[in-house]
């Protein structure tokens, strides 16, 4: 006699596809797929609401830092953005509006993170676990991005720090800051952005600062209602994004041709000149490396908020933390309040690495080892049906991750085709094409800026492999992607089983 299943236990349930991840590259998986006819699929989302990176970084100042009408779906141009760099509640607002028009919601499952997901090549299918239920999927589309899991450094004392600790993307609104001691660890992205908007808040400011950042300019302009108007006319905003994709493009040459963007340092460092006086200040802020190593930042108003008298800029890591004290490497010590994390996130080690188990019964983190690696950054050897959105040595340091996206779901959505028309019910990328292809990556990288230029960022993996950036031109990677490739693939037809 059966036995009753256990109230507890997962309900399976059959689908051909599960998302992983509301971000922007889910909810652009959720529209394609929904474009090709496709309506059985779920998406997996961790949170109670959808929009990922930009749901997650509420921080004061957060914004985009590339053009807002390149940061956008090709599909979805928007004629409305306030500003030329759109903040984060103006791009959040973006992409559910987009969300809600494309009717993607109704597939959404809030607070159902993937716990586990587990290849059975007897079926060939992949069952992945929630605490609610199991799903049997055709193919995975794992859209979990690499910008929502922060990354806490291991100082000595940190736990144990008796004030206020939070990290940037999970700020706490509800915490005062004004007439506090405040230290900030960290100079990158979040914290140039959010530090000239506590300052004038805080009592003292003290940064720590283990490497100083190359900061262009940020020509924010307001888009006027006239600018609006216009870009409402037909073909405006392609114009609008094909002018500034080029311009993008030109200043990406740079990073493979390094000694080009000594040119572009040059006004970095008039921005530096003209915004601090104090030469002492100026020299810790100056870096010793080509521009581009580390990503590129742009901001008005970092170098005039580090300029003010309540703030104190060492140039050094954090040692340790006694109780209320941080200790510099230098041996520094200042008594601080709260402090605030601007220490980024995990790139090159995405915790849904550790999630993911494929044919030989090991993780994707098994496999890679601390370096990443994909067939043009989208599949891999041993994960059959498995699709990974912003992949191992895809990150563009010039243009919009929506380039990158896009691409890579044209690459999967021709898979997902190939496969419904040819009734293919397993493609797995031949190990010796991924191979090879990795092996030319590599081999392209050496002479990139990220490389030679002398800095050590998150582009470089704990190796010392680049498994992030991208050593071609983005109009390369598109090309890459535009068509799948099914001749590269092992397959096995739905007939022969």
């Amino acid at each position: 006699m059966a036995t009753k299943q256990s109230a507890s236990a997962p309900r399976p349930r059959n689908t051909e596809v599960v998302i992983i991840g509301a971000g922007i590259s889910g909810i652009g998986a959720a529209i394609r797929l929904r474009e090709q006819g496709e309506s059985d699929f779920v998406m997996l989302e961790k949170a109670g609401a959808l929009g990922g990176t930009w749901r997650d970084n509420t921080y004061p100042g957060c914004a985009c830092d590339v053009p807002s009408a390149l940061y956008s779906y090709s599909f979805a141009q928007n004629p409305h953005w306030s500003k030329v760099f759109a903040g984060q509640a103006e791009i959040l607002d973006y992409v559910n509006d987009v969300a809600a028009r494309h009717q993607v919601e109704k597939h959404i499952h809030y607070h159902e993170p993937a716990l586990s997901s587990h290849w059975d090549e007897r079926r060939c299918r992949w069952i992945v676990r929630t605490e609610k239920a199991e799903y049997h999927a055709r193919a995975i589309i794992s859209c979990a991005g690499y910008l929502h899991e922060p990354q806490i450094p291991n100082i000595p004392g940190l736990k144990d720090f008796p004030g206020k600790l939070f990290h940037s993307s999970r700020w706490d609104h509800d915490h005062d800051l004004r007439g506090e001691r405040v230290a900030v660890i960290g100079t990158g992205a979040s914290a140039i952005q959010f530090v000239p908007e506590i300052q004038p808040l805080v009592k003292e400011l003290v940064v720590f600062q283990r490497t100083p950042q190359w900061i262009l300019p940020k020509p924010n302009q307001t888009m006027s209602g006239a600018a609006q108007t216009l870009l409402k006319a037909p073909f405006a905003m392609t114009a609008l994004r094909a002018a500034l994709y080029s311009g993008l493009e030109a200043f990406g040459i740079g990073f493979r041709k390094p000694l080009l963007l000594k040119q572009i340092e040059k006004i970095a460092r008039a921005h530096l000149q003209l915004a601090i006086k104090d030469p002492v200040l100026r020299d810790k802020l100056t870096p010793d490396y080509t521009l581009g190593c580390k990503r590129v930042l742009l901001s008005n108003n970092y170098y005039p908020a580090l300029a003010q008298a309540n703030v104190d800029v060492l140039a050094t890591g954090v040692k340790e933390v006694r109780g209320n004290i941080l200790v510099g490497q230098d041996g520094s010590e200042r008594e601080v309040d709260t402090i605030i994390l601007g220490t980024g996130f995990h790139v090159s080690d995405p915790p849904i690495a550790e999630r993911v188990w494929g044919t030989d019964g090991c993780t994707l983190a098994d496999i890679w080892n601390g370096s990443p690696e994909a067939y043009r950054g989208t599949t891999i050897a041993g994960f059959p049906n498995l699709f990974l959105v912003l992949g191992p040595n895809l990150a563009i340091g010039n243009n919009s991750a929506f380039i990158v996206i896009e691409s890579q779901l044209n690459y999967a959505m021709g898979a997902l085709k190939a496969m419904r028309d040819k009734q293919l019910v397993r493609i797995e990328v031949q190990e010796a094409v991924q191979r090879r292809y990795n092996n030319k990556v590599q081999k392209a990288l050496q002479g990139t800026v990220w490389n030679k230029g002398g800095c050590s960022s998150y582009y470089i993996d704990r190796n010392g492999k680049n498994s992030i950036g991208f050593p071609w031109s983005s109009g390369t990677m598109q090309r890459l992607l535009q068509h799948f490739d099914l001749e590269s693939y092992d397959t096995l037809k739905e007939l022969a089983r």
